[in-house]
Parts: C-alpha cells; sequence; structure tokens
C-alpha cells in the first residue's frame, strides 16, 4: 500500500492568494448568486427599493460566506492507494484501490475524489463521496488497462471540497505518486528437449550434474550443524576423526536472450507491431528458461544488459527467481528502439566466453550483420534465431517480383553458420515456432548422425 499523505482543508486567512483561492472556487451557482446579488442592490438604489436591497444583500452574501466557511473548514483528510498487482501484462487489467480517511474531529461535507491516470490506462476516474463522519473512513476502486507497455505514473490524487449549496468548491491535492509497469505479455512455452545443444541446454545439463555428481570425493572435518548422513565413514576411520563429504555446486547451464532493438531493423508501431512481437518473445524465453534452472541473461544490440545482474546472468530454481524474472520484466517494459546500426556490441560481450544456448529475436538484417551473427553463434553451444521481417509484418510485397527474396537469403547465411533459424510471419504463436526449433534442431542432430556441436 502506498500512502498518499493528509489533505489540510484549513487555509492561510491572513493570505490574499488564500481570499483569490476561495473566490476563485465559487462554482457556476455561486457566480449566478453573487451576480444576482449585485444586480439587485444596484437596482434597488437606482429605484429606492429597500426590501430589493436586502434581497440582493442575502443573494451576495450566500456564496462569499460559503467560500470563507469552506475554506476555514478545520479538518483533515488521509489518503492511500494500492496497486493489484504493481506489475501486470499488458492487456491485462489492475485494480487501483482508494481509501480516504477523517483524521479529524470534524464531520466532512461532500468530497469528490479524483484520481490523475495517463490517458493510456482510460478515463480519469472520479468518485462523490457523502460526509466522512470523525475518523470515519471510505473506499473505492478503479480498473485500469493498456495494450501498450511501459511505467505509468498514478496521481496525485486530488480532493474536491464542496460546501452543502453548491456555491463553492476548493481542490486539494496529495503530493505522492504511484508507478504502475506494465510488462510484455509472456507467452507460456513447452517444455521441449531442443537436441543438439550439449554445452549449455537440456541433456548437456544433466551430463555436467552427473560428472560433477552430488557430492565431492574430498572429504572435510565435521562442522556442527552437519547433518550426520554425510559422514564419510572411510575418511573418519583413516583420519581418526569425524569426516563428511564435501558439497559441490554442479554447473548450472547458462541461456544468454539477444533482443535486437535497432531502430532501422523494424518498421511500424503499436502493440502488433514486430518490435512488440519480439519483446514478448524474449520474456517469454526468458521466464521460460528461469523456470527450468537456468542461469539466464538478457542482451541487447547496444551491449547492455539487466542492472544488477551477475557475470553469469541470473539464477533460476531459487528463491531470487522471481525477483530476477521481476527484474528483467521491468527492464523489457520500457525498451525502446535503439540508435545502433549493427550488432557489433553484442559481439563483444559474447566473444568473452561459451553462452551455453543462445536465442535471439532479430529484425531485418543486412549482410554486415548476419556474418556478425555467423561468428557469434560459434561461442555458443546452441543458437536459435527468429528473425522478423518488416515489410511482412507491414502487409507490403517484401521483394521485387524475380528478385532473390532477402530474408531467405539471411536465413540460408544464419544455417550454414550453425543457427537454427525461423522466419516469423506476421502474428505467428510463440509456441508453435518454439516446437518447430525443436524439430527442425532435432532433424539436424539425426542428419549429421549424433549431436550437434
Amino acid at each position: 500500500m502506498s500512502t498518499a499523505g493528509a489533505v489540510h482543508a484549513d487555509g492561510d486567512t491572513g493570505d490574499r492568494s488564500g481570499v483569490r483561492t476561495a473566490l476563485a472556487g465559487l462554482t457556476t451557482r455561486g457566480r449566478s448568486f453573487l451576480a444576482a446579488g449585485v444586480a439587485a442592490a444596484v437596482c434597488a438604489y437606482v429605484l429606492g427599493q429597500s426590501d430589493l436591497l436586502r434581497v440582493g444583500l442575502l443573494l451576495a452574501v450566500l456564496p462569499l460566506v460559503c467560500a470563507a466557511v469552506l475554506y476555514r473548514t478545520r479538518y483533515r483528510v488521509a489518503g492511500s492507494r494500492r496497486l493489484s498487482p504493481g506489475r501486470v501484462p499488458a492487456g491485462s487489467e489492475a485494480r487501483v484501490h482508494l481509501r480516504m480517511e477523517n483524521v479529524s474531529r470534524l464531520p466532512t461535507g461532500l468530497l469528490m475524489l479524483q484520481d490523475r491516470v495517463p490517458y493510456v490506462l482510460g478515463p480519469r476516474p472520479r468518485f462523490v463521496l457523502d460526509r466522512v463522519e470523525a475518523g470515519g473512513r471510505r473506499e473505492v476502486s478503479y480498473r485500469v488497462r493498456s495494450d501498450l507497455r511501459g511505467r505509468y505514473p498514478l496521481g496525485p490524487l486530488q480532493l474536491r471540497l464542496s460546501d452543502p449549496f453548491g456555491m463553492c468548491e476548493l481542490t486539494r491535492s496529495f503530493s505522492t505518486h504511484d508507478t504502475l509497469t506494465v510488462i510484455p505479455r509472456v507467452v507460456p512455452l513447452p517444455s521441449v528437449r531442443l537436441s543438439g545443444e550439449a554445452k549449455g541446454y537440456g541433456d548437456g545439463r544433466q551430463r555436467a550434474l552427473a560428472l560433477a555428481g552430488e557430492d565431492d570425493v574430498i572429504p572435510r572435518g565435521y562442522r556442527y550443524g552437519d547433518d550426520l548422513r554425510r559422514v564419510h565413514w572411510r575418511s573418519t576411520a583413516r583420519y581418526g576423526e569425524l569426516m563428511v563429504r564435501r558439497e559441490e555446486q554442479p554447473q548450472r547451464a547458462r541461456c544468454t536472450v539477444l533482443l535486437d532493438t535497432r531502430g532501422v531493423a523494424y518498421a511500424g508501431a503499436g502493440p502488433d507491431s514486430a518490435f512488440e512481437w519480439a519483446v514478448s518473445g524474449a520474456a517469454s524465453v526468458l521466464v521460460h528458461m528461469l523456470e527450468r534452472g537456468f542461469s539466464v541473461r538478457l542482451l541487447t544490440d547496444t551491449g547492455n544488459s539487466v542492472p544488477g545482474e551477475g557475470s553469469d546472468g541470473f539464477a533460476g530454481a531459487s528463491q531470487e527467481s522471481a525477483d530476477a524474472a521481476g527484474l528483467m520484466m521491468d527492464t523489457l517494459a520500457v525498451v525502446d528502439h535503439s540508435d545502433e546500426e549493427g550488432l557489433s556490441r553484442a559481439y563483444d560481450v559474447v566473444r568473452g566466453g561459451n553462452e551455453g544456448l543462445l536465442v535471439a529475436f532479430l529484425g531485418d538484417l543486412d549482410e554486415e550483420q548476419a556474418a556478425v551473427l555467423a561468428r557469434m553463434r560459434q561461442r555458443s553451444g546452441a543458437a536459435l534465431a527468429f528473425l522478423l521481417d518488416s515489410d511482412t509484418w507491414l502487409g507490403e510485397p517484401a521483394e521485387v517480383p524475380g528478385a532473390p527474396d532477402r530474408r531467405e537469403e539471411r536465413l540460408r547465411m544464419l544455417r550454414e553458420a550453425g543457427w537454427t533459424a525461423l522466419g516469423v510471419p506476421r502474428g505467428a504463436p510463440l509456441d508453435e515456432l518454439w516446437r518447430q526449433a525443436d524439430r527442425e534442431r532435432s532433424g539436424l542432430a539425426a542428419a549429421s548422425g549424433g549431436e550437434g556441436p
């Protein structure tokens, strides 16, 4: 819950700006009463009618008295806002709960509550609260929804005070904001084997576990709190003291997800654009690999990764995996097009060592960038590429009739370099492409007579 703070309804009576604020709060009804009163007073003076003068004074004084009383009213209202949830996928709804509490000793009048939200999240919510007794509270809620990922501020919360006659309204604002994070859509992926990824995926991880073993054969001295089931009796008899098997952490399989964010590689905008599909695909693979216990890393064409990420990426299958997924989703929620022309910076990061499984979501490629990706493949145990063609996503003819297909040429170059490369047509489901990648990888492994590199 985020506390929005307390609003004081009492004003500074000695300040001229306070008087102007009170008069500026007159409603149409209050201004009409004031104008009618002044007109009646002028007519009474011209015509010499004392009764009409009293009526005019009554009409003019009533809105002024209401404004003065409302401005000098001394009560305090505290408000709080709670988001449920604070991180929501694009296209899903979040509920915002508002709670108002009268912390003064006086009951309030009619309160009009309004929360400021960006237009992307929907219309600005407004609520009318009846009289709130001293120490009482009221709770209201509204829903927000966005098809566009991003971080959207909510607030400040505004409270509009009104007198019982509707002559004057004054607005008070709370000081704090909240932020709603709209993350990319995550598609559940099937648990396929993706054979051939011996250096960082599936069977390779199992072999690493079997090779290292659950326990190291080199024992150490017993320490208070050690499990007696780990006592190594042979070493205990040899050294004459209690010895236990030393634990060893098995090597964790690694996965790097490369997201091409170059502005020149994509065309179009909106929730159904090729770039948004790529961002959603990267998010889905990251979550899927974390759930399978991989150390995952998010990499963009700029060479940047997620802040707080270790050299081996975020570790999965641990208590921190949910926090790691949240950090990566927050990064993908605000990722935008870069000004990079190529993928050389990403290659500089990858060439530092074996990246295990490499999954790339790519936009339009020229021959030079396809060559960079071919060299990048040599630093990974296995590589999957999803190539999005902007012309196809825009519904335009990709090539001049009779000319060679540029996208197929790039796919051929990647496949010759060892990538499992797939073209992504408009609106293609990622889970089906994931299965197709497994089938193609299995076919390559069978054709080569065993698992690939």
